[in-house]
């Protein structure tokens, strides 16, 4: 069903309006072709032909291994992780009313990251298992205080404040952490390899138990996306339309909260999806936050799959971590977007 235009949208026609049904059965499409090459192609050449028959019929052949054992799982990951920051992304993007934000704005990535290095310095961590719980808690914990710290001076924490808190405090924990690398670099040498970004170093138990709390932070997303079209306006204005400010920021915190410390503790430090996606979407379908958040949890995933499978195939017999190939293919088609006259709007 089609939802109902928001009230603060309905003073001038939707320039996106006609394209958001196009949009969805495109991405349906992309994503459809991305995931069958993502399970088709890689540093291992096999034959479509025993692809199919090893993700069909298993029978511990070399290409069913390489198949279950190696690219499902990735996929699998890069399906959830891509759809996490891509969401993540419009939520953030909302909230504080920037365009060009992304979830490392409000310090996530950056205590994902330091817990992880505390981790792996003072418990000895050595494997993803442990890595995705302690980016977690750091990802909570850094967003519970950036919060705290925005909201000190006035009470009720603004997009302005939420941002100067969220990159100061990135920029400490970021600095402590490359501090503790320095100092020890043999104890620290995994957590570069984590920090690069990568949907292959993940298995499926650890990619099955974080996807409760991918999905809980997806659930909120979609419920508070209508309040975030309000919020978009000014808080002002959103209170005289009726909407829970306080409530509506507190819940889309949480989301990306979940949805990003939970991506970036899969996949490490992955670069632009959470920045571009959403701003490519809004582009093509509108200011309506609800379809905003539907698409992005859509292209998220088609640009991680597609920056995956990229990397496989340029760097064999090797490969090239997503996390790079994200940057690489983000930048310039961001630099495209932002230099559109309505790209910037939301």
């Amino acid at each position: 069903m089609t939802p109902t235009p928001h009230p603060a949208a309905r003073a001038e026609p939707d320039a996106g309006a006609a394209r958001r049904p196009l949009g969805l059965v495109v991405l349906l499409l992309l994503l459809a072709v991305t995931v069958l090459a993502s399970l088709a192609v890689g540093a291992n050449e096999v034959s479509l032909a025993r692809v199919w028959r090893g993700f069909w019929a298993p029978d511990g052949s070399e290409a069913s291994v390489i198949v279950w054992n190696l690219r499902v799982p990735r996929t699998v990951v890069g399906v959830a992780v891509g759809a996490a920051l891509g969401v993540a992304g419009a939520v953030i993007q909302a909230l504080t009313r920037n365009p060009l934000a992304d979830p490392g704005i409000l310090g996530v990535n950056a205590g994902a990251g330091f817990a992880v290095t505390l981790g792996v310095g003072f418990f000895g961590l050595t494997g993803i298992t442990g890595y995705v719980w302690c980016a977690f808690a750091g990802a909570a914990v850094a967003t519970v205080l950036v919060h705290l710290i925005g909201s000190a001076a006035r009470g009720t924490a603004s997009p302005v404040t939420l941002v100067l808190a969220g990159v100061a405090l990135g920029a400490v924990l970021g600095g402590l952490g490359t501090f503790l690398t320095l100092i020890d670099p043999e104890t620290f040498r995994a957590i570069r390899d984590w920090g690069v970004g990568s949907v292959a170093r993940t298995d499926l138990d650890d990619t099955l138990a974080v996807a409760p709390l991918l999905a809980v932070g997806l659930v909120i997303a979609f419920a508070v996306s209508g309040a975030l079209n309000s919020i978009a306006l000014g808080d002002d204005l959103a209170v005289s339309l009726g909407t829970r400010v306080v409530r509506a920021r507190v819940l889309g915190v949480v989301a990306v909260t979940l949805l990003a410390g939970g991506a970036t503790a899969l996949a490490g430090g992955i670069a632009f999806v959470g920045l571009m996606v959403p701003h490519a979407v809004r582009w093509f379908v509108g200011p309506d936050q609800r379809w905003i958040v539907v698409h992005s949890a859509l292209a998220g995933p088609v640009l991680v799959l597609a920056a995956d499978v990229l990397g496989r195939v340029v760097g064999r017999p090797g490969e090239i971590e997503v996390g790079i190939l994200t940057a690489v293919i983000g930048a310039p088609v961001l630099i495209a977007l932002v230099r559109r006259r309505k790209a910037s709007g939301l």
